[in-house]
């Protein structure tokens, strides 16, 4: 996660960190699908699968919401408001029901991935923050579009906030700062 004040030629990272989203204490939590998809190979029901995709949102939900929070309090400590939140997406489509998505890996994987954003999702609205999803995908174009000329020399100015950051400054960090500014266009 990146909190990201300024503009171009001025951006400032207010906060950077990891958020752990998922609880310790209830085993399979890291990767939820994997975890119903293997116990259904085993004879748990969908129903009984869902009821556990259903707790593990709860506790993810609950998790994210709790460090959405401290962040938000962390940045008005030091005289900054949050008011917006960018959730960098996937491809974006609509996912069918349990049954088929434990019947392929590949959805397993889009699946999870779609289970974590939705608990920031729900997180940043409880706040009443405004959401912005971007496909990860369109985020080059969403800049060029914003940004115009000025969107290389972003992106430039983005990759060179390492020096004054420090490591990690990955490309996670990097995307997520430019749907950050994005959202304060």
């Amino acid at each position: 996660m990146v909190v990201v004040g300024g503009s171009p030629g001025a951006i400032e990272v207010i906060d950077r960190r990891t958020i752990v989203v998922t609880a310790p204490n209830l085993e399979g939590a890291t990767q939820p699908y994997h975890f119903v998809n293997d116990l259904v190979e085993k004879d748990m029901s969908f129903p009984d699968a869902e009821r556990y995709l259903a707790r593990c949102a709860s506790a993810s939900e609950k998790l994210a919401l709790d460090a959405l929070r401290e962040t938000v309090r962390a940045a008005e400590r030091n005289a900054k408001s949050v008011a917006s939140c960018a959730i960098l997406l996937a491809a974006g489509r609509e996912l069918p029901g349990l049954e088929k998505i434990l019947a392929s890996h590949a959805l397993i994987h889009t699946a999870e991935g779609e289970f974590f954003r939705q608990c920031f999702r729900g997180a940043a609205e409880e706040l009443k923050l405004r959401v912005t999803g971007i496909r990860e995908k369109d985020l080059e174009e969403r800049a060029q579009s914003a940004f115009g000329a000025k969107a290389n020399s972003l992106k430039r100015e983005i990759d060179g906030l390492r020096r004054t950051l420090g490591p990690p400054w990955t490309t996670d960090q990097k995307n997520a700062c430019l749907a950050a500014l994005l959202c304060l266009k």
